[in-house]
């Protein structure tokens, strides 16, 4: 019986997170400032749009971050957190939960980037279009983070300034979200 929950559980992962995937892709499209025109843009627009579009009059935009698309992600762990402890037959307190869902959607947005960020310069190595439609969105995407290290990292034909900012995600992931899930576990249970 706990291989078939443990099977449940994972689908149940699954499903949330490409529903969260779908909203930071938005968030940070957003942020980034990528091409609306971009059929990827377009489609994560379209499918995002009649969850955020009510939220928005309620939680408008600050600067370039769509503060809609944060709070939808972070329900999205929340509503996750939430099923996944009902299938171990437990309530956690509502701080450890609300604490588990941040840490949740800090490093699935961590993770999200170290992702992007490998891709992207996976895929630089190659003769891609720079105007296919996901490497459009990736650029979009992954830019903010590089500007500031693009061209200082700079080893013969070697640009390392990917691999720099994938070991500060890796750090972050270490350092700042893991002893949050410490944190969340610890109130969860109440100690």
């Amino acid at each position: 019986m706990i291989y078939l929950l443990n099977a449940f559980s994972l689908l149940l992962e699954i499903a949330f997170d490409l529903l969260a995937t779908l909203f930071v892709l938005r968030l940070l499209a957003e942020a980034g400032r990528a091409d609306f025109r971009n059929p990827v843009s377009q489609f994560v627009y379209r499918y995002t749009n009649p969850v955020l579009a009510p939220v928005r009059r309620v939680l408008p935009n600050w600067r370039r971050i769509n503060l809609a698309a944060l709070l939808v992600c972070y329900l999205v762990m929340l509503v996750k957190r939430l099923v996944l402890f009902a299938l171990l037959g437990t309530m956690p307190h509502v701080a450890g939960l609300l604490v588990l869902a941040l840490a949740d959607l800090l490093d699935f947005v961590l993770v999200f980037y170290l992702v992007l960020v490998f891709g992207w310069s996976l895929l630089s190595m190659f003769q891609v279009s720079p105007y296919h439609p996901v490497m459009g969105l990736v650029e979009a995407i992954v830019d903010p983070l590089l500007r500031p290290l693009r061209g200082k990292l700079v080893v013969g034909m070697l640009d390392f300034s990917p691999a720099v900012v994938m070991i500060i995600l890796l750090l972050a992931r270490i350092l700042i979200a893991a002893p949050l899930f410490d944190w969340g576990e610890h109130l969860a249970r109440g100690f």
